[in-house]
C-alpha cells in the first residue's frame, strides 16, 4: 500500500522554490495583514499571561469571620 503523500519524496529544492514563488504571487497581498493580526494576537496573549501572573501573585484580602444572618422579626 502506497502512502498518500508519497510523491513528496521526489520534490527537490528547485521544485520547492518554484512552489513557494507561486504561492507568494497568489497570496502575497494577504501576508502583511496576516502578520499584523498574528502580532496583535501574540501581544494580547502575553498581556493576558502577565495579568494572570499578577493576579496569582496578589496577596489575598484578609478574611473576616462569617457572621450568621440576623433575622428581623417585627
Amino acid at each position: 500500500m502506497m502512502p498518500m503523500l508519497g510523491f513528496l519524496e521526489n520534490i527537490g529544492m528547485p521544485e520547492l522554490i518554484i512552489i513557494l514563488v507561486i504561492l507568494l504571487l497568489l497570496f502575497g497581498h494577504k501576508l502583511p495583514g496576516l502578520g499584523r493580526s498574528m502580532g496583535r494576537s501574540v501581544g494580547e496573549f502575553k498581556q493576558g499571561l502577565k495579568e494572570g501572573h499578577e493576579e496569582a501573585n496578589k496577596p489575598a484580602p484578609p478574611s473576616t469571620p462569617a457572621q450568621p444572618p440576623t433575622e428581623n422579626k417585627n
